[in-house]
């Protein structure tokens, strides 16, 4: 895809405990972005999916519960009918309901459509965090990122996080990878223009300066507006 065809989108893909939120978020002020969280959405679906007592598994009616469903991301916070349910959906509970949600193809199809929008009424200048973000929902953005670390780097980062054990979190962590890795639709993979950064010995300000580095490198430039965002625990 040539230049012309980019749009100034910053996706950032990874596997959890890699730093994308952060990263996300800090490379979003400086640019002047605003940030989005895309693995809050299918945490927000699985929140309304257990509160209406729906089969996960069942499509079609989770599908029904979405259709009308007020779900929006605004100042790094996550909210379902105005309700801002960020520390809910970040209970252990909802995020392994997520990734039973997360390989359904109307789900997905769904809330891509949603994500797309939310970043086409900022003007697509946005820095996208996600698992399929540079393949799927932004094949055209202008900088595309994965991050990765070994994971017994990843969980330990993200025990600290937790009350859960270490031994806990990586089987967590393992689970979560062998299952987005291997759906059927949109697989954790990185896009081929993608550029690998191991984040297993860089501090995320680091990390950071490179992701900015490759945005002057692709003409991504600051917004000049001030970005929204207020930090918030995340991958």
């Amino acid at each position: 895809m040539s230049a012309a065809a980019t749009r100034p989108v910053v996706a950032i893909d990874g596997p959890g405990g890699v730093g994308k939120t952060t990263v996300s978020r800090g490379v979003a002020r400086a640019l002047g972005y605003q940030s989005l969280d895309t693995g809050a959405f299918y945490r927000a679906a699985a929140l309304l999916v257990r509160l209406h007592r729906i089969d996960p598994e069942d499509e079609g009616a989770v599908l029904a519960v979405l259709a009308g469903a007020d779900l929006d991301y605004r100042d790094g916070a996550m909210f379902v009918e105005g309700i801002d349910v960020s520390a809910a959906i970040r209970s252990e509970t909802i995020t392994a309901a997520s990734s039973r949600l997360a390989p359904l193809p109307g789900l997905r199809m769904v809330l891509v459509n949603r994500q797309r929008a939310w970043v086409a009424a900022r003007g697509d200048r946005a820095v996208v965090e996600g698992r399929d973000i540079g393949t799927v929902v932004f094949p055209d953005a202008a900088v595309k990122v994965y991050l990765d670390a070994p994971p017994g780097v990843r969980a330990h980062r993200r025990a600290g996080e937790t009350s859960t054990t270490l031994r806990e979190v990586a089987t967590q962590l393992g689970k979560r990878d062998r299952l987005d890795s291997t759906r059927a639709t949109s697989p954790l993979t990185a896009a081929k223009s993608a550029v690998a950064i191991d984040t297993s010995t860089l501090t995320a300000d680091e990390v950071i300066g490179r992701v900015l580095e490759l945005c002057r490198s692709r003409g991504v430039e600051p917004s000049g507006r001030p970005a929204d965002g207020k930090d918030r625990a995340g991958d």
